[in-house]
């Protein structure tokens, strides 16, 4: 079995992680730390589930088993970085505005909440281009 199975999808992460902090730095909120937060653009969930796919699919056919599974795995991730993890990070943003609401002895009893957690469509949209096309070229 070709190692370009385990190495692609992560390579796809990481240089999605990197297009982020990138992005993030032109718009002036430069932080390492966010090369291992959630949400952003591209989504290095969907980059790196698509180029595991897409590498299985180059590798065993688009019609095997394995791409099978992993094109199911693929959706189910894609699907709650855009549906559910979205939703919390709104979630997150509502409850800190309401914390900010309180007053100041209270207001520090509560943690903050991510705020960034899921993805735009088009984030998703961005995350799986990437990882299909580093995948097609490694």
């Amino acid at each position: 079995m070709s190692y370009n199975l385990i190495l692609v999808p992560f390579l796809a992460l990481i240089i999605a992680q990197l297009i982020k902090v990138i992005i993030d730095s032109t718009q002036g909120k430069f932080s390492w730390s966010n090369f291992n937060n959630y949400g952003g653009m591209p989504s290095s969930h969907s980059a790196m589930v698509a180029a595991l796919a897409t590498e299985l699919g180059l590798t065993f056919g688009f019609t095997s088993g394995y791409f099978a599974i992993a094109f199911a795995f693929a959706f189910l991730t894609i699907r709650d970085a855009v549906g559910l993890r979205y939703q919390l990070g709104y979630h997150g943003k509502i409850i800190n505005k309401l914390i900010k609401d309180l007053p100041d002895d209270k207001e520090e009893k509560y943690p903050y909440l991510q705020e960034r957690l899921g993805h735009t469509y088009i984030q998703a949209l961005a995350g799986i281009i990437l990882g299909i096309l580093i995948a097609i070229i490694i």
